[in-house]
């Protein structure tokens, strides 16, 4: 091959590379940033504080609350079978709320019952006094079984057909152990009550879920036309050219919105649509590495051996160019992560209730002329940070690369 594996110390090119590229502590920074970004997006609802589908549950009483806010909740048993959510399920797609939460201001247990006053967010406006039964509170009762209290005792029947027998002194002590909670948010809530902090982290997950797909479809797509253009030249060539040609002189935005008017909206057509628009540059790229390649001498002495054109382009000339291939793909990376916030600000992208960067500014950029500017500036500073990091790091490997090969 004509790439060497080793130098004259016997140390490879990518271990050069590497400690090149480890000595600039931006970009050394930039790749803990994304390494960190991605095992919060792996881990997903296994973090969130909010770990319920989407990240979606919405209280209004507690909407647009600062940071740092904690409330009192009291959580009432959902009178429904309780699903049972597996570690994977629970860290992929978040798990339903097995209680509903309601926050309160004040409570009181008397006797079979549980008093609150309702929090209103205002110490002007006085909440609503609720009350709830120790076992509608405690257990997934039958809407149809009257509860009644006997010898100290509350009877009823559960939602599966049990009769159910339970002390009122065991039932008050498990109130006050279990279901009546602190909540803390520490990025405050949206104008939906929705936890900030949870809606950023899935929100990196769709951020960077869209990158990757995007940059698998444009190598995909990029490399192999680029390959075989540059590789046999002539009239398919002038073919590829001439489509690279056309697909460049279409504005990047305007073409993706074409494409999701095509496929529909949603989270798998924005990928599609992304990728199938990023292909152009990788296409040039590999054209023109391959094209200055195909005369060397390794390639002529495979020709020479009888070896298959499929095998000479994917094992000889291929790993030789990867390096301009990676930082294309940093760069495409975070072109991608733009343009899907792009799309989601504009409605064309990943839909409600699925939590996305470019999403959450659209429906907070109104606050941003009030005094709760932070509710559209924190997801947009989480995506100026990734394009940064993908960036930077991006044109850091390049440098690193350019000295490798010059020594």
């Amino acid at each position: 091959m004509y790439f060497k594996r080793k130098n004259k110390s016997g140390i490879s090119p990518a271990k050069i590379s590497w400690r090149k590229f480890r000595t600039s502590k931006i970009a050394l920074a930039s790749l803990i940033w994304i390494m960190l970004n991605m095992v919060l997006a792996i881990a997903g609802y296994l973090i969130t504080p909010d770990s319920t589908p989407f990240a979606n549950n919405q209280q209004l009483e507690i909407r647009t609350h600062y940071p740092g806010t904690t409330i009192n909740m009291l959580l009432v048993k959902k009178n429904q079978p309780e699903k049972k959510c597996s570690f994977f399920e629970k860290m992929l797609y978040g798990c339903e709320a097995s209680s509903t939460s309601y926050p309160f201001s004040t409570f009181e247990i008397s006797e079979s019952e549980v008093n609150i006053l309702s929090y209103s967010g205002s110490q002007d406006t006085p909440g609503l006094e609720r009350s709830f039964n120790l076992a509608d509170i405690l257990f997934a009762i039958n809407v149809d079984s009257a509860v009644y209290l006997k010898n100290d005792s509350l009877h009823f029947t559960s939602y599966s057909g049990n009769h159910v027998s339970a002390a009122l002194i065991e039932l008050q002590n498990e109130i006050r152990k279990n279901h009546i909670v602190t909540k803390s948010y520490l990025l405050g809530t949206d104008q939906f009550g929705r936890d900030l902090l949870s809606q950023l982290i899935i929100g990196t997950r769709v951020s960077l879920s869209v990158g990757l797909i995007a940059v698998l479809i444009s190598l995909l797509i990029g490399v192999t036309l680029g390959s075989i253009g540059g590789f046999f030249r002539g009239r398919i060539d002038d073919f590829i050219i001439w489509l690279i040609n056309i697909i460049w002189s279409v504005p990047t935005l305007i073409l993706v919105i074409a494409i999701t008017f095509a496929i529909g909206k949603g989270f798998w057509q924005v990928f599609i649509a992304v990728g199938l628009t990023m292909w152009v540059d990788v296409a040039r790229v590999t054209r023109g590495q391959i094209i200055s390649l195909r005369e060397k001498e390794f390639v002529e002495a495979a020709r020479a051996l009888g070896i298959n054109t499929y095998r000479i382009i994917t094992k000889h000339i291929l790993p030789n160019i990867y390096g301009p291939l990676i930082v294309i793909s940093a760069a495409n990376f975070a072109s991608a992560i733009l343009i899907e916030a792009g799309l989601s600000f504009l409605g064309m992208g990943v839909q409600p209730p699925i939590p996305s960067w470019g999403s959450m500014i659209k429906e907070n950029y109104g606050y941003i002329i009030l005094d709760k500017a932070y509710l559209a500036i924190l997801p947009g500073l989480a995506i100026m940070l990734m394009v940064l990091s993908f960036l930077l790091a991006g044109n850091s490997l390049r440098d690193a690369l350019d000295k490798t090969n010059s020594n």
